[in-house]
């Protein structure tokens, strides 16, 4: 079946002030990749907003408040994360986005899906917006599909950035695996490979840092050591994706050298993995990427890549040098997980 792409032109309403690198440009490039994913035959829908239930169940009502009571006007949150008059309605949209590409697998209407949305949501834990981010929309469509009767849910992030709001809202959580490979040091200073979960969800959080200038094949080395063997293990009921595109190689903000095919060959085998345990089902929802054209080339090629549902063929494209920062990741990984994930 084909990949169902939710978005909507109304996330371009999230305005934070001029020069902010979470600009407005980035809904028009979604929505160019699915006009022109539409035109390919795709199927493009828009979202409803997600009820208030479904935030609760990630956010705290105190949170919720004070993103509701900044609605009509522009608000500072943190140093770099800010409201606008429609953030409220819109964040919501973005929820409901993420949220309504579960339901669409879960019912069977696609097997893929992707919510291209945008303020990102991955640095918002229970009661903090920060990072650009307002409600977490990855944790929204995981915590939507544990509420539909999933029993295990895996979110792999491989945004420039640690995802520290997705990892504290579910670091206790052995039916939640978070799985997120991220330039290190960096924003926001968490995620470290020691990093592993609290309580019932030991061993269910794995951070993989990278260090700055990671190129494809470094991240590739990663995802088949250490990121495709654990998600399989887990035996997750549903792939998420929080799919940052700001590792790029042009991205302003980040310091690694992903490519866009190195972006759709990582994508391409995470759906593999759900094509072994998930009967295929994943779930994408957009994060960082602020390149203009460089996050519109990515989302392009990893929709391509959700489309055939594995990897593309094309062969790897190493960089020049030896990938040395993958395979040090990968080992530091290693040695924090063995007690849970015997055999990596």
């Amino acid at each position: 079946m084909p990949v169902l792409v939710l978005t909507s032109a109304r996330f371009g309403e999230h305005t934070p002030p001029p020069g902010h690198p979470e600009r407005p440009g980035r809904q028009d490039v979604m929505d160019a990749v699915a006009a022109r994913w539409r035109e390919l035959g795709g199927l493009v829908t828009e979202p409803a907003p997600a009820s208030r239930e479904a935030l609760l169940r990630v956010h705290s009502a105190r949170f919720l408040e004070t993103l509701e009571s900044a609605a009509g006007r522009a608000a500072m949150l943190d140093a770099d994360t800010f409201t606008s008059a429609e953030s409220w309605n819109v964040t919501q949209l973005a929820a409901g986005a993420a949220a309504g590409a579960v339901d669409a697998v879960l019912d069977g209407r696609c097997t893929r899906a992707a919510a291209l949305v945008r303020p990102p949501g991955h640095h918002s834990n229970r009661d903090l917006a920060r990072g650009f981010c307002l409600v977490n929309n990855a944790a929204v469509a995981a915590a939507r599909a544990l509420d539909r009767g999933l029993a295990r849910v895996a979110i792999v992030d491989f945004d420039v950035h640690h995802g520290n709001g997705t990892q504290e809202i579910f670091n206790a959580d052995p039916r939640v695996l978070y799985v997120s490979t991220h330039q290190w040091p960096f924003y926001p200073g968490t995620g470290h490979a020691a990093d592993v979960g609290a309580g019932a969800g030991l061993g269910f959080t794995v951070n993989v840092p990278m260090e700055r200038g990671a190129a494809d094949a470094d991240y590739e080395i990663v995802f088949d050591e250490i990121v495709l063997p654990v998600t399989g293990r887990f035996e997750p009921e549903l792939v998420i994706i929080s799919a940052g595109f700001d590792a790029h190689e042009e991205d302003p903000i980040g310091g690694m050298r992903m490519s866009a095919d190195g972006f759709a060959r990582l994508t391409g085998r995470l759906c593999a993995v759900a094509g072994q345990c998930a009967s295929g089902r994943t779930v994408l929802v957009t994060e960082g990427g602020y390149h203009l054209g460089a996050f519109a080339e990515s989302l392009a090629a990893c929709l391509e890549a959700m489309e055939a549902g594995a990897a593309p063929d094309a062969a790897v494209a190493a960089p020049a040098g030896d990938p040395r920062r993958g395979r040090a990741a990968a080992a530091d990984a290693r040695a924090a997980q063995a007690a849970f994930w015997r055999g990596l």
